[in-house]
């Protein structure tokens, strides 16, 4: 190990560039000189060198008096300043329905994705369009998401959609290649970089303590930057535009102090309990530090204020578990103790931490120790021990050179090259839309593969680390295909039953169709395909599929036009037995069920009569010779047309008829002889007698139900005898 090795490092502020020169040995640093200088002008404005022949003046400045005493200097650690980081929350989301289980590669994807929403929203807040303009110096998962729920890994899930959300950390190319630009006009090549927030955590919070929730303050001149760390981790950068010159200048002009005076006041307050000034009039002052403090009270809350807002914002609107100031502006009084008060937290949980806290570290006599020497020393620290390279990738052969805060990997090259990560993988093939039964379904196409990655001509992953000059070519995922599939694949088994039909066995299948037109199960389906499959689920769907159309005719209602009116008679429609069980047309019907149909009656004119209760004859009952005889005559009349019928003629479904009444006589003897045969005897003399009730009668007596009638023929060998038919 070489003995003694010296480090020189620059911290280039807002308001002044601290060059310091640091011994190694053994791994303790001692600090051997310090030197401060004040810009001259606003050349520096949020971190990012505005104007780089003014900064390089400064530093030529420094690096030449400090030669004087130590001799050449060329190269210098420098650092980036934290306020020129970005970060930002962003979501990316991929629906998984159906698709393969997710992989780490899958995964590392959607994270990539995530961060290069990011960087756009970064960009486009500080109206740059290009959003590879900025360096991703690094990105935390804050969730994983599966259908909504939080989830701890995605590896191996299924659902419907998965998503993660990140925090990442972006810096502007041009503050690093300004600043660059800066060290090579005063003749320094830069040794080592790393970021100001990251210099100062690496000294003051080790690893161990990082998984705590804890901000850190580097309270400066112009600026106020801020870092948070937690489960690990830095997790957020910010910064306010307001610091330590802002008490400067209240105490200025308060009591009518020159700028450095005021700046030297405000130092003694933190120490002393009263002050001497002296004031542009020449007139000295000894002033209470209680008075002082009153005086100023109102912009010590307005820095304490924009402090915890930005805390607060960057750490989801809850305090962090404590908070460590540092640079020359946390020297303002009280400040730890309103912070502390605004942030709800215990006195003690904010504090003001000096190069004393950091470890393994002594100073030379005549500097003066301070918590503004915190980030210098950091600095030449942190950059001498982790220090940020430059290096140069190629991706499909053009340049790209990367800000390596972090180890490197295939998928920041990605970044920022400017490749869509979203755009990587194939996309899936076009859907289709079928109908089936009435109901749309939508085919998804097939999957797009992932995209093809090689580093150095072999196959590489997202995550694969990558080296100085590495050759990437990314080629896109092949887009899917539309899905190809039968109909067959759409139905899992073509239903069928087996039913017996009047006593024969009938085997029913469902009817397909497509688009209307008859299909087989081994068509291919296309597009917006309107798919038909239906087994018969009533008795009439049955009859109707098995082609007996004439069981329908049977089974129709038996309907008449009578007089001009719509007539209905059930008793001449057919019947349906379901398994012994009299049914209807629209009833279902199950596998392995009897059916039966029972034809109509034959609708004659005379059992349509009876069924319709039309009197077709009147009737009464006489006795003939002591037999019962029944005598009727025709009460009505029924026409088809003008053809009359007679009571055997058979009617059809659908028939006008007419009836038509006939006015009925009494019935009178004579009415008789059209329902009986007489015979006449042979010995008889041709002279008869007509007797109803054994009374005399004629033939136009009338009747009455009941009457008993006879014939009695008179014989020739009775002479005054009367022979009894």
């Amino acid at each position: 190990m070489q003995v003694n090795k010296k480090l020189f490092a620059l911290d280039i502020g807002t308001r002044s560039v601290v060059g310091i020169i640091l011994e190694e040995k053994d791994g303790q640093y001692h600090v051997v000189d310090v030197l401060s200088s004040e810009h001259k002008e606003r050349s520096m404005l949020d971190g990012q060198i505005h104007d780089v022949l003014s900064v390089s003046k400064i530093i030529l400045e420094i690096k030449e008096q400090l030669e004087i005493v130590h001799g050449p200097l060329k190269k210098v650690c420098v650092a980036a300043a934290g306020r020129a980081l970005k970060t930002e929350r962003a979501k990316a989301a991929v629906e998984i329905d159906g698709k393969p289980l997710l992989t780490k590669q899958d995964i590392l994807h959607l994270e990539l994705s995530a961060v290069q929403q990011a960087q756009a929203a970064v960009a486009e807040k500080h109206e740059i369009e290009q959003s590879h303009f900025y360096y991703c110096v690094g990105y935390s998962v804050l969730y994983y998401h599966l259908d909504n729920d939080e989830i701890g890994s995605l590896i191996d899930q299924q659902g419907k959609e998965a998503s993660v959300e990140i925090i990442a950390t972006f810096l502007p190319k041009v503050v690093v290649e300004s600043l660059i630009a800066a060290l090579g006009r005063a003749g320094l090549e830069m040794e080592a970089l790393t970021l100001e927030p990251i210099a100062a955590i690496n000294v003051l919070i080790p690893p161990s303590m990082r998984r705590l929730n804890v901000a850190l303050v580097d309270v400066g001149a112009g600026t106020s930057d801020i870092a948070l760390t937690d489960t690990g981790t830095v997790v957020a950068y910010g910064m306010v535009p307001v610091a330590g010159d802002e008490i400067t200048e209240a105490i200025s002009d308060e009591f009518l102090l020159d700028f450095p005076l005021a700046e030297k006041a405000k130092r003694d307050l933190y120490a002393n309990e009263s002050i001497k000034i002296t004031d542009i009039l020449g007139f000295e002052t000894e002033l209470s530090k209680d008075h002082v403090i009153k005086k100023i009270s109102p912009s010590i809350d307005r820095l304490a204020e924009s402090i915890t807002d930005e805390i607060l914002s960057l750490n989801n609107n809850k305090p962090p578990k404590a908070v460590m100031l540092v640079g020359g502006g946390s020297l303002t009084p009280e400040l730890p103790k309103r912070i502390a008060m605004k942030l709800n937290l215990p006195e003690n949980r904010v504090a003001i931490r000096g190069i004393d806290a950091i470890s393994s570290l002594t100073m030379a006599d005549h500097i003066q120790k301070g918590p503004e020497l915190v980030t210098p020393i950091g600095i030449a620290i942190a950059a001498k021990k982790s220090p940020v390279q430059y290096r140069t990738v190629y991706v499909n052969g053009q340049p790209v050179r990367l800000f390596e805060v972090k180890k490197l990997s295939v998928g920041d090259c990605l970044l920022a090259a400017g490749i869509k990560m979203n755009k990587l993988y194939g996309r899936p093939g076009l859907a289709m839309i079928v109908s089936i039964n009435g109901t749309d379904i939508t085919i998804p196409g097939k999957h797009g593969e992932p995209p093809v990655i090689l580093r150095n001509g072999g196959q590489c992953s997202f995550d694969d680390e990558i080296s100085h000059e590495d050759q990437l070519v990314v080629e896109k995922g092949v887009d899917g295909k539309r899905a190809k599939l039968k109909i067959a694949d759409l139905i899992d088994e073509v239903p069928k039953k087996l039913v017996h039909f009047n006593g024969k066995p009938y085997e029913v299948t469902a009817k397909l169709t497509c688009n209307g037109l008859p299909a087989s199960p081994d068509k291919w389906v296309e597009d917006r395909d309107k798919i038909e499959f239906t087994v018969p689920r009533s008795i009439e769907e049955l009859i109707r599929s098995l082609d007996f159309l004439e069981f329908m005719k049977e089974l129709r209602p038996f309907r008449l036009k009578l007089n001009d009116r719509e007539t209905v008679i059930p008793k001449f429609s057919g019947k349906i037995y379901r398994n012994g069980l009299e049914a209807r047309l629209n009833a279902a019907f199950d596998h392995l069920d009897d059916i039966r149909v029972e034809n109509r009656p034959l609708p004659t004119i005379k059992k349509v009569a009876e069924s319709l209760n039309i009197p077709m004859h009147t009737k009464i009952p006489v006795f003939f010779n002591g037999k019962e005889i029944m005598l009727e005559k025709t009460a009505a009349q029924i026409f088809r047309g003008e053809k009359p019928l007679s009571d055997g003629d058979l009617l059809s479904n659908g028939d006008e008829i007419t009836v038509k009444q006939k006015p009925v006589d009494p019935f009178i003897f004579q009415d008789l002889f059209n329902h009986v045969k007489i015979e006449i005897p042979k010995d008889a003399a041709g002279q008869f007698f007509l007797l109803k009730n054994d009374e005399n009668a004629t033939f136009y007596d009338k009747l009455s139900p009941g009457d008993h009638l006879k014939i009695v023929w008179k014989l020739p060998q009775q002479t005054g005898e009367i022979q009894r038919g």
